[in-house]
């Protein structure tokens, strides 16, 4: 994971021309939550790949253009799903709170 920066996660050394990036940040009581396990669905509910969160709360993924669900898994906490239509060449941003 990219340390975080300014608006958002770094995207330092990512080539948007060539790459369909979801990201964002988990957190928990307005605090970025570490250890939490983020997944990554296709359109029909497959699962395609799981990181965990980085120390500030971050997460990426490299993903093909199309409809994704964002699955986040924390301890404690009920799993949150999200959707998100991610395109190429853009930053495709899904934040998630737990509780």
């Amino acid at each position: 994971m990219c340390g975080a920066t300014t608006g958002g996660v770094s995207i330092e050394g990512v080539d948007l021309a060539k790459e369909t990036v979801i990201q964002g940040v988990v957190s928990r009581d307005d605090a970025p939550l570490a250890g939490a396990y983020v997944r990554l669905l296709d359109s029909s509910g497959e699962f395609t790949a799981e990181v965990p969160t980085s120390t500030t709360g971050q997460f990426r993924f490299f993903a093909a253009p199309g409809t994704w669900t964002v699955r986040t898994l924390a301890p404690g906490a009920e799993t949150v799903d999200r959707s998100i239509v991610a395109s190429q060449g853009a930053i495709n941003t899904v934040d998630v709170t737990v509780v």
